[in-house]
């Protein structure tokens, strides 16, 4: 028996239903009310079903607010933690939504600049044709990022995925800054000098020059920085780019030239040594 829905109001009408419970002599069906052969009761059931992979899935949703994701997905994850040994074989407590994204952008971008480091040392030993000199900018980059996590934690900025394309970008001006200074020094070394002297030489001829490309990045990040109504998002970068140019730019003028000289004073050890083999063979 099939009645349509329209004509169903109320639990009565339903009781009222008229079935077939048993047939005459004849073969005729003798109708009886659903109400004097089985009992309609209310009770709760699941109103929206929802399923992942054709399996069914139970969806607990969760809002943040006045904190960042971050420390809310380490609470839920505690929560899991604790509910999951309770849970009956054959189920278990999957974690998605903007938290699962999260963890795959901050992942994939943190390989990214790692990448970018490496890639950037590679180029410059193809260009330097030493595997040493490059050593003097990769080394300097790590003062970029100190910069970064210190203006992240005075301005109290959260890291986030627009923070760490910050630092991509402020390790690429620390590399831009480092680099000619390298150079230069090469070409100081080329004409008689030092490594310690070539440095040096160096550090104070590209003064002006990498202070001026740094101060014209801050400028130009600082209105970004402030970050007005709905800017959230771009000061977050700002901030992570100003905060490793300014690092950055001290570790290129001090500590770049330092590691110049000691890595020029290594490398002129090693041209030192097999001369020294080659006059000894050659004694009698």
């Amino acid at each position: 028996m099939q009645t349509p829905e329209y004509r169903i109001s109320n639990k009565t009408q339903l009781d009222n239903t008229l079935v077939a419970s048993s047939s005459s002599v004849n073969g005729t069906p003798i109708p009886n009310m659903l109400g004097n052969i089985a009992e309609a009761r209310r009770v709760a059931v699941q109103s929206v079903y929802n399923q992942s992979n054709i399996q069914a899935v139970y969806d607990v949703y969760g809002s943040v607010q006045n904190r960042d994701l971050a420390s809310a997905a380490a609470v839920i994850q505690r929560i899991v933690d604790e509910v999951a040994p309770q849970l009956k074989p054959g189920n278990h407590i999957v974690i998605r939504g903007q938290i699962e994204s999260m963890h795959a952008a901050c992942g994939n971008l943190t390989i990214g600049l790692l990448f970018a480091a490496v890639f950037v040392y590679m180029l410059m030993v193809v260009d330097y044709q030493s595997f040493l000199d490059p050593l003097a900018v990769v080394l300097a980059l790590p003062g970029a990022g100190a910069g970064i996590l210190l203006m992240l934690f005075v301005t109290g900025t959260t890291l986030s995925v627009p923070s760490l394309m910050g630092a991509i970008m402020a390790v690429g001006v620390a590399s831009a800054n480092s680099i000619p200074l390298v150079t230069f020094a090469r070409e100081q070394r080329q004409t008689g000098m030092s490594a310690f002297q070539a440095a040096l030489f160096a550090g104070t001829t590209r003064l002006r020059p990498v202070l001026t490309a740094a101060a014209a990045m801050i400028v130009g990040m600082t209105p970004m920085a402030i970050g007005g109504p709905g800017e959230e998002q771009n000061a977050v970068l700002a901030r992570a780019v100003i905060g490793g140019v300014i690092v950055g730019t001290m570790t290129t003028l001090l500590f770049v030239p330092y590691l110049y000289s000691v890595i020029g004073r290594f490398e002129q050890k090693e041209a030192e040594l097999p001369a020294s083999l080659t006059y000894q063979g050659s004694s009698p």
